[in-house]
């Protein structure tokens, strides 16, 4: 038996045979299992030589891929504390204190911005460009203290003030902020990304049990549990945020379960491409800490873990380890496969291990060289991030970056002039550019190629992607007696049971024919016969986006052949128009544009507005809304009051695809997660801001999933009775990235068409009366079908459909009224128009919309 000195006890160690077995296969660059790298953390000796020497070919090969071979880089940095405060308990941590100690000592709950200031000032007097503000996880729901003083200033929260406070180091310091806040929601991420390069968050471990467990070094702390940490890698990485993370090593984890970490770092890394660099630090016992008696991780057990960390995470991947740890031993570390020192500061210490002075620069430079490699200076966001420029670079921080960055290598330039630049929108956002008729060509010419140029990176590894996926897909065993599920449907639908739902949802054949008849009875009781739709107008005012949905071809890059932005006088000329065609409403939404200001929503609701003042502004779905939250610093509730006062009257209910993560992170980058789409449809509704409902079906989903989504809008009308309608979205696969890749099934059947209108008609009784049918989706035959299985609304005219066509629909961009009341007249039923709140459409608006038919004269062109 031997035993770790970072496990919880004795182990048995690798035998000769399999230690020998791991080397070759590291040696010979085969990927390595869990089990094999266990292995190779106990490397000792000549076997560790083996191991490092293997490594730093590998490290090699990925410099050289990258133009820089024989360097190894470090940031120049400032440490700024912004607080030492947090709600974790951690064992082994001297940076957190508490708010009597700091009162004690004269300082308050969090540094003040004239504090924060003077550093980053003295900071860019010596030519650092990096201010690496860290703090504690949260710190103002432990401490009351930490409240009061956000409160006083007016930050509604940690994040808040951070956010606030990187504004001002960027326009009065230059130094580019690297943020360390701890954990982080996906709309953290939004918030913080407009005003710093990079952020970073240790994950430290997977190893659960020294979470969860009394005495292990991370229990009582809440955002040290491993799961929450990954989540948050994955929401830096569906953010496109360039990260930093890393393990800690030797506070009790077993080989095997720091092998799995390393893993766990690897497969989040694959999936987004997101991770800049991987830290492996060896942990210090310090004084007064519950852990103050534990042994330090051994300088060979930081080596091996270097080691195997380079080879798990392969030649392109940037590995540090922090050069005051280790007792000058660099020479071993840079024979392991770092090549990275991380951020080293002339002016202020290691806040985080004070004990451990930072070495020199010039040392360093020496020592390296020593080595055989060049010492560079890098910025917080590493070169390669750099060189992506967008989506992982705010159009904002271009300028900052930019005036410190060397455009052809992506490294710091030493000499650069660390100045304050403005933080500002781009200017002349709204101006005119790209394919601006493709509302109109969409149908004569079509798109120029079936994806966007950067379809290999933009939405992830497809691979990784397939794999998550897989789960998903796998159809349910279903037990439930159909026939007693349609007497339950037939007899009172709100009685039905999850299983019963299950089971309909599933109906074929017969069984599938008497549900239709079931949610028809149950529509015509509800809302009559008439077939409602209405005479609006569909304006796209940019199909610029990087957000990465993966079902969605309506994106592209802003260099892209089909791309396109519309000006404000355009936006309103379309509206006109509409209204000139008897519409009552404009549909708008748009990609998330990088260049478009928080307030560039307000501009385009009141351009609106102020040039029909009688047009219902439906606008701007749930994921634009936290885009222009974020943007501005405003709260949901905030930014939404903003935007009804600007002319916005209800909001689409877009943006939902399926609300289940599980589902969601396949089908999409970087969309907001379920639970944020169902903050902004419930706020919006608090605010007297009705919505529609959606959902988009037949991808990567299952009948579990829909009945889900269904249950969990019912429940939101319930509480808020926002809703207008229900509208069914079945997937249109044709040109759909994640189609094209191979991932998801080509669009629903036209059994789950009729399933899911008539499950929606019965699971959403009496809550949500309106069930509207896509004939952009169905056509005109599809869509009466859906009238006769539960559905009493057709939409609108649209005048302009780009989404649906650029995903490869093939039923045309519009409708005119005789087409809309034809369809009513296929499945027997009576049409009528309707508002956007389903009331009666005056008599003048019946009128223009009779003379026009509700659409666009093919010789009347839209100025540009």
């Amino acid at each position: 038996m031997t035993t770790s000195g970072t496990g919880p006890g004795p182990i048995p160690g690798p035998t000769e045979n399999s230690l020998r077995r791991a080397l070759k296969r590291a040696r010979d660059g085969v990927a390595l299992d869990v089990a094999e790298a266990a292995v190779l953390l106990q490397a000792r000796g000549e076997a560790l030589e083996d191991l490092a020497a293997s490594a730093a070919r590998v490290r090699d090969a990925g410099l050289e891929a990258a133009g820089r071979p024989g360097v190894i880089t470090y940031s120049k940095s400032v440490f700024i504390p912004l607080t030492r405060l947090c709600r974790d308990k951690c064992h082994y941590c001297t940076f957190v204190t508490v708010p009597g100690k700091l009162r004690r000592a004269g300082h308050g709950m969090f540094m003040s911005p004239d504090e924060v200031l003077d550093v980053a000032r003295r900071g860019a007097a010596l030519g650092c460009k990096e201010a690496l503000i860290t703090l504690g996880d949260k710190p103002e729901e432990r401490w009351p203290e930490a409240r009061e003083w956000l409160d006083a200033r007016g930050y509604d929260d940690t994040i808040a003030y951070v956010r606030a406070i990187s504004v001002r180091i960027l326009e009065e310091t230059g130094l580019l902020p690297h943020l360390n806040p701890g954990v982080m929601s996906w709309t953290d991420f939004q918030r913080l990304k407009p005003v710093a390069p990079s952020m970073g968050m240790m994950l430290e471990t997977t190893a659960t049990r020294l979470w969860s467990e009394p005495g292990g070094p991370h229990h009582g702390s809440p955002d040290k549990e491993p799961a929450v940490r990954l989540r948050v890698l994955e929401d830096a990485g569906r953010s496109s945020v360039p990260f930093t993370s890393g393990i800690l090593i030797g506070i009790g984890e077993t080989y095997e379960e720091r092998a799995q970490s390393l893993f766990a770092l690897r497969k989040v890394s694959r999936a987004y491409h997101g991770i800049q660099e991987l830290i492996i630090q060896n942990f210090r016992a310090k004084p007064d800490t519950a852990m103050r008696g534990m042994p330090d991780a051994e300088l060979d057990e930081l080596v091996a873990t270097v080691a195997v960390a380079r080879h798990i995470m392969g030649p392109s991947a940037c590995l540090q380890a922090p050069p005051n740890l280790v007792d000058s031993e660099y020479g071993r570390l840079i024979g392991a496969g770092v090549d990275d020192w991380g951020g080293v500061s002339p002016l202020t210490i290691d806040h985080v291990n004070p004990e451990r002075p930072w070495p020199q620069i010039d040392e360093l430079a020496e020592k390296s060289a020593a080595a055989g490699f060049e010492l560079r200076e890098r910025l917080c966001v590493y070169p390669e991030f750099v060189g992506r420029g967008e989506p992982w670079l705010d159009p904002r921080l271009l300028p900052h970056v930019r005036a410190l960055a060397d455009p052809q290598t992506g490294l710091a330039v030493p000499d650069a002039v660390v100045e304050g630049h403005p933080w500002q929108e781009p200017e002349e956002v709204f101006v005119p550019s790209g394919r601006t008729d493709l509302h109109r060509t969409i149908d004569t010419e079509g798109r120029t190629s079936d994806r966007r140029d950067d379809f290999d990176e933009v939405y992830g590894d497809w691979a990784a992607l397939r794999e998550a996926a897989a789960p998903g897909m796998v159809p349910e065993r279903i037990d439930t007696d159909v026939r007693q599920a349609l007497a339950t449907a037939a007899d009172d639908p709100t009685k039905l049971t999850d299983g019963e739902a299950l089971a309909l949802l599933h109906a074929d054949g017969p069984a599938l024919d008497a549900l239709t008849r079931i949610a028809d009875d149950v529509r015509r009781s509800a809302v009559g016969d008439d077939v409602t739709y209405i005479v609006t107008r569909n304006i796209n005012f940019t199909n610029v986006c990087y957000t990465g949905c993966r079902f969605c071809a309506f994106a592209q890059r802003r260099t892209d052949a089909d791309a396109y932005t519309l000006s404000l006088d355009q936006v309103a000329d379309r509206a006109q128009q509409a209204w000139e065609l008897g519409a009552v409403e404009v549909c708008m939404q748009g990609g998330i544009h990088p260049d478009l200001p928080g307030t560039a929503y307000f501009d385009i609701a009141k351009a609106v507005k102020e040039r029909v003042p009688g047009m219902h502004v439906h606008a701007f779905s749930p994921m634009e809304v936290v885009n222009g939250a974020t943007r501005t610093g405003l709260s949901i509730r905030e930014w939404l009051t903003a935007a009804k006062e600007a002319g916005l009257d209800s909001i689409p209910g877009t943006a939902a695809e399926i609300l289940d993560d599980e589902v969601r992170w396949v089908l999409t980058k970087g969309k907001l997660p379920a639970a944020t789409w169902i903050e902004v449809v419930t706020t919006a509704h608090e605010l007297g801001i009705r919505s529609s409902s959606t959902m988009m079906y037949g991808h990567v989903d299952q009948p579990r999933h829909w009945l889900g989504h269904l249950r969990t809008l019912a429940g939101i009308q319930q509480r808020t009775g926002g809703f207008t309608e229900f509208v069914t979205l079945p997937f249109i696969h044709t040109n759909a990235p994640v189609y094209l890749a191979g991932i998801s099934r080509p669009g629903p059947t036209v059994r789950d068409n009729r399933a899911v209108t008539a499950m929606a008609r019965l699971l959403l009784h009496p809550y949500i009366p309106n069930i509207q049918t896509s004939w952009v989706k169905l056509g005109t035959e599809g869509a009466a079908e859906m009238l006769r299985s539960g559905a009493n609304d057709l939409g609108g005219t649209l005048m302009e459909e780009t989404i649906s066509r650029m995903a490869g629909s093939s039923y045309g961009s519009y409708k005119s009224v005789k087409d809309l009341v034809a369809v009513a007249d296929a499945a027997g039923r009576p049409a009528r128009p309707r508002t956007t709140l389903y009331g009666e459409v005056p008599e003048e608006r019946q009128r223009a919309a009779a003379e026009s038919d509700g659409h666009l004269p093919q010789l009347l062109p839209v100025l540009d």
